[in-house]
C-alpha cells in the first residue's frame, strides 16, 4: 500500500500547478462569462453602494492571504478530484433557485459557491483545505446584510431617545421618526449603521483570523466587534441630533457626514483594534497551515482537462435551463380596469402617493369613497411574469421608491390579512400627510402579505413551469382613518379572486 501511494504520487509530480491553475483561470473565465449579468450587478453594486462599499476590497484580501500561503502551498500537489463537481453543480443549483425567485443574493452566493467549487475540482481537496480561510472569507464578497437595517433602526432609535433626554432636548419618537427640538429627523436605512457594521464584521472577521490562535478569544472578539459599532452608530445619530438643535440642521449634515462618516469609523476600528490587541495570541509570520499535514494523495482522481470540461458542461446547464422556463409568460387581457365596489364610489384622485413597480405590464390606482366619508386609494400592479427589471420584490419598489418624499414610519402588522405600513410625507405647505397603506401578492394561486413566500412561490413557478402571473394590491387610507382598509376590503371581496378577475384568470 505504501510502495502504491508513492509510485501515484510520483505520477502526479509537484510540477503540475502550472497546468492545474492555467485550466483553472480559463474555467473561471467561462463561468463568468455564463453568469456575466450577476459579475457586472456585483461590480456595480461594490463600486456604487456606499452600504457595501468594503467589497471592493474583499478580492485584493482574498489573493493576499493565498499569497501569504504560497510556501505552504508550493509543498501541495494539485489534484483533480472528481467529488469537487457536484460542489460545482451545488452552486449551479443555488443559482437557478436565485434565478428562478428573482433574488439576486441567491445568485450571487451560487456564483461564489460555483467558483469554490472549481478550486476545489481542479485543485483537489487537500489544497483546498490550506486555502480554507482565503474561500470562506471570499464570501464577503457578496452583498449581504439588508435585512439588518430594520432591526439597527429601531435599536438606534433605542440608544438615541435617552441620550436626548440626559442631554436636555426635548424628543419623542414615532417609529423611526424622531422629533427633537426644532426639526423632525427620520433614521432611515443608511443611518441604521448597517454600512458600518457589516464592514466591521468582514474587518473583524480577517482580524480574528490572522490575529487569534484561541476559538475563545476570537468568538469574544467577533462579538464585541459587532456590539460597538451598534452602540457607537446610536451616539452618532445622537451627536447629529444634538448639533442640529445647537446650531442647524445644515451644519448638523455636514458634521455628520464628513467627520462623522469617515473620521469617526475609523476612531471605532482603531478602538476595537485596541481592545483586542492585548489578547492576540497568533504572531503574524507563523504559518497559516501546517503542508505536512495535507500531503496525502487523495482518490477520486480524474484527468484535470476532463474534469475543467465537465465542471463548465454541468455550470452551462442550469442558466440554459433558466432561459427556457423563464420566458414563459400568461397572457392578459386586451384591457384591464379596476371595478365598480358596491358601497364605494369611484371619485376623483387626490392622494400624491402611488406604488412604483418599473417593468409591470399595467398598474392601476383609483380612489373610491363610501356613505360614511371613509375613502382609500385602491393600486394594483400586474405582472405576467416576473424578471429581472420587471418584479414584485425589487429595491426599492412597491409602496415607497427610491426618491420618494414618502418616508416608512412603522410597520402597523396586518390590518384585513394584508401588512400594513404606515407612511409619512411633508406637503408643500410642511404639513405632514400620513398614510396607512396594506399589501397582498397573487403568485399563481397563492395569496399571501409576505415577500419572503412571494420569492418562495416564484421559485417554484419557474422552476416547475406553473402559471406564473404576479399581481400586487395595495389599499391605502389616510392615517386617522384605522378602518377604511378593513371596510373596502370587505366590500370589494376575497383579493385573490379580485386579482384572478382583474387578469382574466377566472
Amino acid at each position: 500500500m505504501t510502495h502504491s501511494g508513492s509510485m501515484a504520487a510520483a505520477r502526479i509530480g509537484p510540477g503540475r500547478w502550472t497546468w492545474h491553475l492555467g485550466l483553472l483561470g480559463a474555467a473561471t473565465a467561462l463561468v463568468l462569462w455564463l453568469f456575466w449579468r450577476d459579475a457586472t450587478h456585483l461590480m456595480d453594486i461594490w463600486w456604487t453602494s456606499t452600504t457595501y462599499g468594503h467589497c471592493l476590497f474583499i478580492g485584493p484580501v482574498v489573493g493576499w492571504l493565498v499569497w501569504q500561503r504560497r510556501g505552504e502551498l508550493s509543498q501541495l500537489t494539485p489534484t483533480a478530484w472528481w467529488p469537487g463537481l457536484i460542489l460545482v453543480a451545488g452552486g449551479g443549483f443555488l443559482w437557478l433557485l436565485g434565478e428562478s425567485a428573482t433574488v439576486a443574493l441567491i445568485r450571487q452566493l451560487g456564483l461564489i459557491a460555483t467558483l469554490e467549487g472549481l478550486v476545489v475540482t481542479l485543485l483537489g481537496p487537500m489544497v483546498a483545505r490550506g486555502l480554507l480561510f482565503p474561500l470562506a472569507y471570499a464570501w464577503f464578497l457578496v452583498p449581504f446584510g439588508e435585512e439588518l437595517e430594520k432591526p439597527l433602526q429601531q435599536i438606534t432609535v433605542s440608544i438615541v431617545m435617552p441620550l436626548l433626554h440626559w442631554s436636555g432636548i426635548p424628543a419623542t419618537a414615532d417609529g423611526v421618526l424622531i422629533h427633537a427640538g426644532r426639526y423632525w429627523f427620520e433614521v432611515a436605512e443608511a443611518c441604521s449603521g448597517s454600512k458600518f457594521v457589516l464592514a466591521m464584521i468582514a474587518f473583524a472577521t480577517l482580524v480574528a483570523n490572522l490575529c487569534f490562535r484561541s476559538p475563545v478569544r476570537r468568538a469574544v472578539f467577533l462579538i464585541v466587534s459587532l456590539i460597538v459599532p451598534v452602540i457607537a452608530n446610536g451616539i452618532r445619530a445622537w451627536g447629529t441630533i444634538f448639533a442640529a438643535d445647537k446650531t442647524s440642521i445644515e451644519v448638523a449634515g455636514g458634521i455628520d457626514h464628513i467627520i462623522f462618516g469617515w473620521v469617526f469609523f475609523a476612531i471605532v476600528m482603531a478602538a476595537v483594534l485596541a481592545i483586542g490587541w492585548q489578547f492576540f495570541d497568533r504572531s503574524p509570520d507563523d504559518p497559516a497551515f501546517d503542508p505536512d499535514r495535507l500531503k496525502a494523495v487523495p482518490g477520486r482522481r480524474i484527468d484535470p482537462l476532463l474534469a475543467a470540461v465537465l465542471a463548465v458542461a454541468i455550470t452551462a446547464v442550469f442558466p440554459s435551463w433558466s432561459g427556457f422556463a423563464g420566458t414563459r409568460a400568461a397572457t392578459l387581457p386586451a384591457q384591464l380596469a379596476l371595478p365598480p365596489v358596491p358601497g364605494w364610489t369611484v371619485v376623483p384622485q387626490q392622494s400624491v402617493w402611488r406604488p412604483d413597480y418599473p417593468g409591470a405590464d399595467a398598474v392601476l390606482q383609483q380612489a373610491y369613497r363610501d356613505a360614511q366619508g371613509h375613502q382609500v386609494d385602491l393600486a394594483v400592479a400586474v405582472f405576467s411574469h416576473q424578471r429581472e427589471g420587471g418584479k414584485l420584490g425589487a429595491f426599492s419598489t412597491g409602496v415607497i421608491h427610491g426618491a420618494d418624499r414618502w418616508l416608512r414610519v412603522a410597520d402597523l402588522g396586518r390590518v384585513a390579512g394584508g401588512d400594513t405600513m404606515k407612511i409619512m410625507a411633508s406637503g408643500p405647505d410642511g404639513q405632514t400627510q400620513n398614510r396607512d397603506v396594506a399589501t397582498w401578492y397573487r403568485i399563481g394561486d397563492t395569496l399571501t402579505p409576505d415577500m419572503r413566500r412571494v420569492k418562495i412561490e416564484t421559485m417554484k413557478a419557474r422552476l416547475l413551469g406553473q402559471r406564473q402571473m404576479a399581481v400586487a394590491v395595495h389599499v391605502a387610507s389616510e392615517g386617522d382613518d384605522p378602518h377604511a382598509i378593513e371596510a373596502f376590503v370587505a366590500a370589494l371581496g376575497p383579493i385573490d379572486r379580485f386579482a384572478d378577475r382583474l387578469t382574466g384568470q377566472r
